[in-house]
């Protein structure tokens, strides 16, 4: 009795059919509905080899890393202003990706140096600046999201016209600040000094909205809201 009762169950769980929801299977007969797989929404993508790499190991950037009493530094081996935007300003930007010392360190303080000095360079550069910005933050390597939102912050207040210069670019670079605005995820030394370090991506990604929508023109919150629904305007604040 019992050998043939366990013979039944086994027949019965193999005529079971897995299926996933919303499918004619689903409907069958014996069918066992499956969850959806994974979807993976957070979950890192290793960046490629980046061309910042290969043209800083070939020594083609002037300059050097200097250390003083404050920490590290870029020497610069001509003045900031005098460099090629043209040439140097997307290449850094696409060092965004790096996460490796010195690259990393380089790109981003790079990026920063050349924002500070670029004045009327940068605004015609902005559509060769998306797609590194767009593969930066689709890493979803929480440092270097961080580290890109702090960019995309300087770059939006670092010449007239450049907010709404973005704005036609929201659809390549909001969707994903849509997936990570309510993680509020410390990435640094711990959660007391979050604030202080400004490494809480949910944080910054609200910040980055909101200096999007002050810069951004009379568009650009209904642009905003398309990619981000649950955004709401910092403007009546």
């Amino acid at each position: 009795m019992w050998r043939s009762t366990k013979r039944l169950d086994i027949s019965k769980e193999r005529m079971e059919l897995k299926a996933e929801g919303f499918t004619v299977k689903a409907t069958m007969k014996n069918s066992m509905v499956v969850g959806p797989p994974a979807a993976g929404a957070f979950r890192e993508r290793p960046a490629k080899p980046t061309g910042f790499r290969k043209f800083y190991e070939r020594g083609e950037f002037p300059m050097a890393l200097e250390h003083n009493a404050k920490g590290n530094r870029i020497a610069w081996k001509v003045e900031i202003d005098k460099l090629d935007y043209y040439h140097y300003l997307p290449m850094f930007f696409d060092g965004l990706c790096e996460t490796d010392h010195p690259y990393e360190f380089f790109a981003r303080q790079g990026v920063h140096d050349m924002l500070d000095h670029g004045g009327t360079k940068i605004l015609p550069l902005i559509p060769q600046l998306i797609m590194p910005i767009k593969n930066a933050l689709n890493t979803r390597n929480r440092q270097v999201m961080c580290t890109t939102l702090k960019i995309l912050q300087h770059l939006v207040v670092s010449g007239d016209m450049v907010g709404q210069a973005l704005v036609p670019y929201y659809r390549q670079i909001l969707p994903i600040f849509n997936i990570f605005k309510n993680m509020n995820i410390n990435t640094g030394d711990g959660i007391d000094y979050s604030q202080q370090k400004r490494e809480n991506i949910g944080d910054l990604i609200q910040e980055t909205l909101e200096i999007l929508e002050r810069y951004g023109g009379q568009d650009a919150f209904i642009n905003i809201k398309y990619m981000v629904p649950t955004y709401e305007s910092c403007m009546h604040n």
